[in-house]
C-alpha cells in the first residue's frame, strides 16, 4: 500500500496514527485529551508535489500525530477549517534577518506570508565566525542603525541570543565563504597561503559542527570575489561526504552567467559536495536569451549525478547594495578604502566608466532605484530611481551615487530591474527551483520600517501562489507547496520538516487559496498579504485570522 492509499484508508476508517493521551489539570478536575490542537476539515497539500486530500490533523508536543477522520478524537483546542488549504509551513531557502530577528523577533513579514523556517548566512556572508576586530565594526553597525550590540564570536552563541530572546520562526545557517576570507585574510585581494587556507578548512568545519548546513559565496561582492575557483573548491571539500552543501550567488549573473554556472558546477563537482544555485538570473535585456543555454547546463550537470537546485523570488528586480555597481578592484580593502578611492581625482573616471558600462547592461539609470539609506536627511531619496534624484539635483546620475556612498559611508541600498517577466515565470515553473524572498524580515512599526525596501520581504509566497498558480498556471498548488517546503527540507536537510506527516514536526501555513494574495508593491512594500489564516511553528499558532499572536515557538535547526 502505498502512502496515498494509506491516507485514503485512513480517512474511512478513521484510524488515528500514533495516538496517544494527555491530561490537563483544570478547575480541580483531570481531563484527558489526544490532542493540544485538532484542526478540521482541512485540505492537505502534504508537501510532497502529489494532490491534495481531505483530512484533520491532530497535533501533540508540536508534532502532527493524526491524519485522517479524526471523528471521535478530543483535544484541548478544535479549530474548524471548512476546506481551507492546509500546507507545510514555507521555508524560505535566501534569507538575511540576522540582525532583523534580535530587533524584532516576531519575524513579522515573513511569518504573515507562511514562512515558518529561515535560511541564513546567505550570499557569502554570515554571523559568523568573527574576529574581535570584525566583531566590533559589526557592534558598531548594528547599534548605529538598530541599538543592538553584538556579544557573539560563533555560532554557539549568536543562536544561544536568538534563543533567549525567543524568535517566532525556525532559524537554520550556512557559513559565509566570505566571512572565512575576512577572517583569515581580511579584505584583501590577493591568494590564500597553504597556511591561511588550512585555516579557512578549520573554521568551516567548526561552523559545520555548530549546526551550519552548508558554505554560502557571494562572488560578487568583497572579500569572497577574490578568491579564486581553486580557492572555493578546496574550501567546499571539507563536505566532500556530501552531508552539506554549497550555495553560491555566482561570481557574474549577467554578460558572464554562462561561465559563472560554470564555475559553480565545478566547484562542487571537484569538491564532491552538493550545489544550490541562488536567485538564478540572466540580468539585463541583452542576456535574456541565455536562458535556454544556462538551464541546459543546469540539466546536464543533474543528469550527469550532480545534486543541483536553484532558487528565485516572483519579481523581475533585485535588491543590492548601491556600491555593487562600481568595480570590484574599487571595493577591495573595505569601506574606508573604498571611500577613499571615490574621493580620488585619479581614479574617478576609471570608476565611473566600469560603473556606466554596468548601468549600461541594466538599461539606464531609470531602472536604479534607492531603496535604503542611513543618514535621516536622505530618508526622501527613497522609491526615487537614481534618474530623478539626478533631475532635480542637475547632477550627473554617476556624481549621485558617488556623493550619496561617501556621504552615506556605504550604506545605501538600491533597487535594480533587469529581469524579463517571462523568463522569472520559466525559472520559478522549472522543477529544480525552489522558492525564496532574499529579504530581511521587517514590519510596518518601529525601526525594521525603513525606507522603501524591495516589496518581496512581504510578498515573494503568496506572489507564487497567487499570480503564478490561481492567475498564470503555469505551476499546479501541489508543485509550487513542494517548492516552498519538501523540496527544500530535503536538499537542505531539515529533518521531520516540509511535509504534513505523520510524526513530522507541526509547521503549517492554512490559507484560502482563491483569496491569497502579495498586496506589497514596490512603491509601498509595508503591505502584509491576503488570504493566509492560520500559521503553526512547532504546533503552537502564531498567525491566527490573519494576526500574529506574539508567541515565539521558533527553534534553531543545525545540520543532521
Amino acid at each position: 500500500m502505498n502512502r496515498r492509499d494509506f491516507i485514503k484508508k485512513t480517512t474511512q476508517t478513521g484510524l488515528l496514527l500514533g495516538l496517544g493521551h494527555f491530561a490537563i489539570l483544570s478547575s480541580g478536575c483531570r481531563k484527558t485529551y489526544d490532542f493540544e490542537l485538532l484542526l478540521k476539515d482541512g485540505w492537505i497539500i502534504d508537501g510532497t508535489g502529489n494532490d491534495g486530500f481531505r483530512a484533520d490533523i491532530g497535533i501533540r508536543g508540536g508534532k502532527i500525530a493524526a491524519l485522517g477522520r479524526l471523528e471521535v478524537s478530543q483535544a484541548y483546542r478544535v479549530i474548524s477549517l471548512d476546506g481551507l488549504t492546509v500546507a507545510p509551513g514555507f521555508i524560505d531557502v535566501h534569507s538575511h534577518s540576522e540582525e532583523e530577528l534580535l530587533v524584532n523577533p516576531k519575524a513579522e513579514s515573513k511569518i504573515r506570508q507562511g514562512v515558518t523556517t529561515e535560511i541564513l548566512g546567505q550570499d557569502g556572508g554570515s554571523v559568523a565566525p568573527l574576529t574581535p576586530e570584525m566583531q566590533a565594526k559589526r557592534n558598531q553597525r548594528y547599534q548605529d542603525r538598530y541599538g543592538i550590540t553584538v556579544d557573539w564570536l560563533d555560532f554557539t552563541r549568536y543562536f544561544k541570543r536568538l534563543v533567549e530572546s525567543g524568535i517566532a520562526v525556525n532559524v537554520a545557517t550556512l557559513v559565509g565563504q566570505g566571512t572565512l576570507r575576512e577572517y583569515v585574510l581580511g579584505m584583501e585581494d590577493r591568494p590564500a597561503s597553504p597556511a591561511e587556507m588550512n585555516q579557512m578548512k578549520e573554521l568551516a568545519m567548526q561552523a559545520l559542527q555548530q549546526g551550519a548546513l552548508g558554505i554560502s559565496s557571494g562572488l560578487e561582492y568583497t572579500p569572497g570575489a577574490f578568491a579564486s575557483t581553486e580557492e572555493i573548491t578546496e574550501l567546499c571539500s571539507v563536505m566532500s561526504d556530501r552531508s552539506g552543501l554549497y550555495a553560491t550567488h555566482m561570481r557574474n549573473e549577467d554578460d558572464h552567467v554562462l561561465e559563472a554556472v560554470d564555475e559553480a558546477i565545478r566547484i562542487a563537482r571537484n569538491a564532491d559536495t552538493n550545489l544550490h544555485i541562488s536567485h538564478l538570473k540572466c540580468m539585463g535585456r541583452r542576456n535574456w536569451d541565455k536562458l535556454d543555454e544556462l538551464l541546459a547546463r543546469i540539466e546536464e550537470a543533474r543528469a550527469g549525478g550532480l545534486s543541483v537546485t536553484f532558487d528565485r523570488y516572483p519579481y523581475v528586480a533585485y535588491s543590492t547594495t548601491l556600491a555593487s555597481l562600481m568595480p570590484l578592484w574599487a571595493r577591495e580593502g573595505g569601506t574606508e578604502k573604498f571611500l577613499t578611492r571615490l574621493q580620488d581625482a585619479s581614479l574617478i573616471t576609471k570608476i565611473r566608466s566600469a560603473t556606466l558600462a554596468k548601468v549600461k547592461m541594466l538599461g539606464s539609470w531609470e531602472a536604479v532605484v534607492i531603496s535604503t539609506v542611513n543618514l535621516e536627511k536622505n530618508r526622501t531619496l527613497t522609491g526615487k530611481s537614481v534618474a530623478e534624484i539626478a533631475r532635480t539635483r542637475n547632477q550627473e546620475p554617476f556624481e549621485v551615487v558617488r556623493s550619496l556612498i561617501i556621504e552615506e559611508r556605504n550604506r545605501v541600498g538600491m533597487v535594480g530591474f533587469s529581469m524579463s517577466e517571462e523568463n522569472t515565470a520559466r525559472i520559478l515553473a522549472h522543477p529544480l527551483c525552489m522558492i525564496a524572498s532574499d529579504a530581511s524580515a521587517l514590519a510596518t512599526y518601529g525601526v525594521l520600517k525603513r525606507g522603501t525596501p524591495h516589496p518581496r520581504a512581504f510578498g515573494t509566497f503568496p506572489r507564487v501562489l497567487a499570480k503564478y498558480v490561481r492567475q498564470e498556471k503555469i505551476m499546479s498548488l501541489p508543485q509550487a507547496i513542494h517548492k516552498m517546503t519538501g523540496l527544500p527540507a530535503t536538499k537542505f536537510g531539515l529533518k521531520n520538516r516540509g511535509q504534513i506527516y505523520n510524526g513530522y514536526m507541526a509547521d503549517m501555513v492554512i490559507f484560502d487559496p482563491e483569496t491569497i494574495q502579495d498586496r506589497a508593491t514596490f512603491s509601498n512594500p509595508y503591505q502584509y498579504p491576503a488570504g493566509i489564516e492560520y500559521v503553526l511553528v512547532n504546533g503552537e499558532v502564531v498567525v491566527e485570522k490573519g494576526e500574529h499572536t506574539g508567541t515565539l515557538p521558533g527553534k534553531i535547526l543545525k545540520r543532521i
